[in-house]
């Protein structure tokens, strides 16, 4: 056990006398998480020590004693909800003198952020990044036993601490880290800035978790990082790939399915298109973000692959893998894109036929390359592009799933649709089926007969 996380134990024994003599009742917390997968997981991490120690969650911002943004700073739009929410939150904090508002994640590990909190909005308690999470349990303390506010960024990460407490969203699937921070610097992109260069886990310890995980009913894993394929790059003293972690988990006795997100085109192997191929327990959904089809604006952003290998590698993976679902990301207005260069990314999107497309306007982020070039798009040729793309999208995702419809399949169900008294579950491919409600309860694994397409779900009927 290291020594960071021996310390970290310590404070969450102290924040437990804390909460058992200070509170008259059991206080509350609410995680409010923006963003992506990573953040997600980094928010059951602070759930978990928050929980461990003795609040109980509630999903009311106001009247909860303690209120964590953990934030995203990929787009703009982001900082501008974190914002409206701690404004919302000004009324409710002094009306409860204990309450404590923080902020962490990827958008305090930028100082300008930091700077403009502390001036804006100074009932805000604490601040810690993505580097020091894991010492959540220690700054939390400092904020209660000394009645102080502390506002802890660092610039680079420490050490991967593990097995600090964690709670689980969803009973039946969960995400697991495989490594954190990503080396590629995309010209547009601010996640190496505040998240890091490339650390991949201990294997073993990526296996461990997951097992416990099983365990504890999980059926459905997704192994999370910023760049999965690659994996393993950094470790000194084992030598293991994304393709031989993905094997290993695989075949983890008691594990129904396995996801991974999110792969970078550079990195996939035809090694890795094989493995999938012959799993029983990988889904056969892909999700590999392509950004743009113009080989202009793919140089321009740094992506490293051009749209012939990216179209190979499709073309590979539809030729090996039936009925493979695949989904991508799409940034539309990227300073000097043309309308031959938006042409182009279209004609991309037909000949691959996404099953979903996840499209993004740019969006400029200050302190990367991107920000700093010339020819910026106006905002309503970038929205006009936008609406334009979602409707060939929308054209070919009503295409591809009245091709399912008929057909018999697997689907876990994730949650229920109260007013219309439907389940939603989620098939191999990632599309989410509706179907009425019978006797089973969310989490487990039904077979469903898929009868009506509605471009990026079906309705269907569960067979008995």
């Amino acid at each position: 056990m290291s020594d960071l996380k021996i310390e970290q134990y310590e404070y969450i024994e102290k924040l437990k006398r804390i909460v058992k003599n200070n509170y008259l009742e059991t206080p509350s917390f609410c995680v409010v998480t923006f963003g992506c997968q990573m953040n997600a997981k980094d928010s059951e991490k602070l759930a978990g020590i928050l929980e461990l120690v003795g609040f109980r969650e509630i999903i009311d911002e106001n009247a909860a004693d303690i209120v964590i943004f953990n934030t995203c700073t990929v787009r703009e739009n982001a900082n501008n909800r974190l914002y409206g929410r701690i404004g919302q939150l000004k009324t409710s904090f002094y009306k409860n003198e204990n309450k404590i508002i923080g902020i962490c994640g990827c958008m305090m590990q930028e100082k300008s952020e930091v700077e403009y909190v502390k001036k804006k909005y100074p009932y805000v308690k604490l601040i810690f990044g993505t580097f020091n999470l894991f010492k959540f349990a220690e700054i939390l303390y400092e904020v209660i036993s000394k009645d102080k506010k502390v506002y802890e960024v660092i610039d680079k990460p420490i050490e991967i601490v593990e097995n600090l407490p964690m709670k689980n969203k969803y009973s039946f699937k969960c995400g697991v880290n495989i490594m954190y921070g990503c080396n590629n610097f995309c010209s547009y992109c601010i996640v190496p800035y505040v998240r890091g260069r490339e650390r991949s886990r201990n294997a073993d310890d990526i296996i461990d978790e997951i097992k416990l995980h099983i365990k504890n009913g999980v059926k459905e894993i997704m192994l999370l990082g910023q760049n999965v394929n690659s994996y393993g790059n950094d470790l000194k003293d084992e030598k293991c790939s994304f393709k031989d972690i993905l094997l290993r988990v695989s075949n983890i006795e008691g594990l129904y399915r396995l996801r991974f997100m999110t792969s970078h085109p550079k990195d996939f192997s035809y090694d890795l298109i094989d493995v999938i191929k012959k799993s029983k327990t990988i889904c056969k959904h892909i999700h590999l973000p392509v950004q743009s089809g113009s080989n202009k604006i793919l140089n321009s952003m740094n992506r490293k692959y051009t749209r012939e290998h990216y179209l190979d590698i499709i073309n590979h993976i539809k030729s090996e893998i039936e009925n493979i679902s695949i989904t991508t990301d799409i940034i539309v207005g990227y300073p000097t894109e043309t309308e031959d260069d938006f042409n182009d990314t279209i004609d991309l999107i037909k000949q691959v036929e996404f099953d979903s497309v996840f499209t993004f306007k740019y969006s400029k982020r200050e302190g990367t390359k991107a920000a700093l070039m010339d020819g910026h798009i106006a905002d309503d040729i970038v929205s006009k592009r936008f609406d334009r793309l979602l409707e060939v999208v929308r054209e070919i995702a009503d295409k591809k799933t009245k091709q399912y419809i008929g057909i018999e399949s697997e689907a876990l169900i994730e949650d229920i649709e109260i007013d219309k008294k439907m389940f939603v579950g989620r098939l191999d491919n990632n599309y989410l089926v509706y179907f009425p409600m019978s006797k089973k309860n969310i989490g487990d694994v039904v077979r469903v007969r898929l009868k009506e397409a509605h471009n990026f779900y079906f309705v269907g009927e569960e067979i008995v």
